[in-house]
């Protein structure tokens, strides 16, 4: 069975700080904010959080479909996919922009300041959603506003149970469309920040997001990940990684584990565990498509 991945197609800037970002920007000067950070390695790779949720989901043997949108810069990202034999029937080429890109300078406490051009990515909504024999599981992850509200919409209407991923698109909605994200989704997933978020604009707290839902899975770093179920919550613990090297990508590897765990219908926290596992792999290596998985080391 396969799942659909709603979400960006990008390139990613990568450059690495050497330094911390708390010791260059004043907080009391922020109103004239000047700041230029000398970053020595630059490298620029394949990324967007559908490219890399399918990528984390074709290694452990699921079917991606990634619902997405390039431009006319994409031809590569496409040869990319044919190359992982990742199926590209639901991704559009819009011809009159550039393929969305994302600017990312990291420091040595792994935070990150993003700069991000849409591109193409806000004509996502042009591709829709429908019922189909093979497809099983969906998720909408972080793309263009209107997609995202459609999208959601049209897999309630085919009937196809579905994880709400809003991640950094969540300041776009207000508080009435995220209660209606959560009535619609079967499940929810966001990092511990997202989810205060989730919390302060929708007036409900965890327990009761999680009552609304299947479940919700909250996750925490260093610190695993939490799943919560009818209001009650169930720590997974983390998983220590060989190396910290690069978050960038971590959650969307995490994801691809969550829904490879629903095709197969794993409890929760099992999907939350090997989650916890694929992150602490792909954090070891830079980029977000650049790490290998042995199955047989996850048990699989």
């Amino acid at each position: 069975m396969a799942s659909i991945i709603c979400g960006s197609l990008a390139f990613d800037t990568i450059m690495n700080f050497e330094g911390r970002f708390a010791e260059q920007i004043l907080p009391d000067q922020l109103h004239i904010l000047n700041v230029s950070f000398l970053v020595p390695s630059l490298r620029r790779d394949f990324g967007g959080c559908a490219g890399n949720i399918a990528f984390a989901l074709k290694l452990l043997g699921g079917t991606p479909l990634p619902m997405a949108t390039i431009g006319r810069d994409g031809d590569v990202y496409m040869e990319r996919f044919r190359e992982l034999g990742i199926d590209s029937e639901f991704v559009r080429t819009i011809a009159e922009a550039y393929t969305a890109q994302a600017m990312i300078i990291t420091d040595i406490d792994n935070n990150q300041i993003n700069g991000f051009h849409p591109g193409a990515m806000e004509q996502a909504w042009q591709t829709q959603v429908v019922a189909r024999g093979d497809i099983k599981l969906g998720i909408v992850a972080p793309d263009g506003r209107d997609a995202m509200v459609q999208h959601a919409e049209q897999f309630v209407a085919a009937g196809i149970p579905f994880v709400f991923d809003p991640g950094q698109q969540l300041p776009r909605f207000d508080g009435a469309e995220l209660r209606n994200f959560v009535r619609q989704a079967d499940w929810i997933a966001v990092n511990d920040y997202e989810g205060k978020m989730l919390s302060e604009r929708t007036g409900w707290d965890t327990a009761e997001i999680s009552r609304r839902v299947r479940g919700l899975i909250v996750t925490i770093g260093a610190a695993g990940s939490e799943v919560w179920i009818d209001g009650q919550k169930t720590h997974v613990p983390a998983v220590l990684a060989t190396a910290v090297v690069d978050p960038t990508g971590c959650g969307d590897a995490y994801r691809g584990a969550l829904l490879f765990g629903l095709e197969n219908g794993w409890p929760l926290e099992r999907c939350a565990a090997l989650g916890n596992r694929l992150g602490a792999i792909k954090i070891a290596q830079r980029g977000p498509q650049n790490y290998a998985l042995d199955l047989t080391q996850l048990g699989m």
